[in-house]
Parts: structure tokens; sequence; C-alpha cells
């Protein structure tokens, strides 16, 4: 079953690799809150990097990042390093089940997928021969077929926008993100 805007989104708190619970939703700001493939995984990588270039601008919008991987913690914890946002693994897919994000065959069989695959491939397997970033698991829990998903979540709880990846590499970019922040309503400002 798929979210859609208005929805409303149960309050909990998510446990990320190595951090404090982050409250979903976050009374005082927008969560992005994120799900990608698997820990390693290229495209994610080459994804969340735009992310980390830009997470000053993401932050000063108001907005907070969460990612979701369905990966075990031990799966995420060499691969999280250096990423300024929470992790959360959810190697069950509860919560992508919660969301209604799937995975399916063509989230690498969509031709719009080739060329950021292709391209992030040849990054990671650079990082990884430099010492920079830790391969991916041959297996990895949940497999290599997930499809992204992107929600942004008030701080009442509602949901505000909501895109279902149709394959590997369909996500919104910073600039989408930013966008949809602006049109949200502010949170109520506490006295």
């Amino acid at each position: 079953m798929r979210l859609v805007p208005g929805s409303d989104v149960p309050a909990r708190e998510l446990t990320p690799v190595g951090g404090p619970a982050v409250p979903v939703p976050d009374p005082g700001r927008l969560v992005h809150l994120q799900f990608r493939r698997f820990a390693g995984c290229p495209i994610c990588n080459l994804h969340l990097r735009s992310f980390v270039t830009r997470h000053a601008e993401i932050e000063a919008a108001g907005i907070r990042e969460i990612v979701v991987f369905h990966s075990t913690e031990e799966e995420l914890r060499e691969h999280v390093p250096g990423l300024p946002f929470p992790v959360v693994g959810d190697p069950r897919k509860r919560l992508y089940a919660e969301f209604g994000v799937e995975s399916a065959r063509r989230a690498l069989l969509d031709p719009r997928v080739w060329g950021p695959l292709a391209w992030s491939s040849v990054i990671k397997t650079w990082r990884v021969l430099r010492g920079r970033e830790r391969p991916p698991a041959a297996r990895p829990t949940g497999g290599r077929l997930g499809l992204p998903g992107d929600f942004l979540i008030g701080a009442d709880g509602r949901l505000i926008a909501a895109k279902y990846g149709e394959h590997a590499y369909d996500q919104w970019s910073v600039d989408e993100l930013l966008a949809l922040a602006t049109e949200a309503p502010a949170p109520a400002r506490k006295a």
C-alpha cells in the first residue's frame, strides 16, 4: 500500500547506527525519510554524496535527513563514517513494508538506471581500490533489487510528499527536496 500526501505517519523513534534515537516526525522540523537499497550500494552512494555535499543547505531549510537501508547494523557500520545524517538499518524491511517501498527486477533492468549504474560502479571500484570505501557484501541482506523511496514528513506527522522510485536511481534530488520544503507548512514555534 502506497502512502499519499496527507497520510498520517505514526510517531516513532528510529535508532541509527552509532547514534541516539531520532524522532519521526520531528516536532521542530521537516523529516526527509529516504529509503535506499543496501549497505555499500554504488548507486545509493552516488546519490547520497550529493546530500552530503549540500547537507548544510538542507539543514538550513529546516529538514532533518534520515536514511534507511535494508541492511543489518553490522553491514552498515563500515559504510556510515563521514555521513552527517542518521542511517538506520531495517533488515526485516518492516519500515519498507509500512511505507510501501518495494523490490522489483526493474530496479536494475530499466534502461534509465544503466548510466548511473555504470558511473557509480566505476566510482565505487576506484574508491574501494584506494581504500576509501568498503565493497558491498556479495549477498546483501534484502537483495539487490530494492527500489528507492522518498518521504517528506511534516512536524505534525502528516506526509507532505512522497516519491516511489521506478528504478534504482529514481529519487528526489537535493533541489527537488528543497523546492518541496519551501511549499511545506512551517512547523509550529514553541513559546
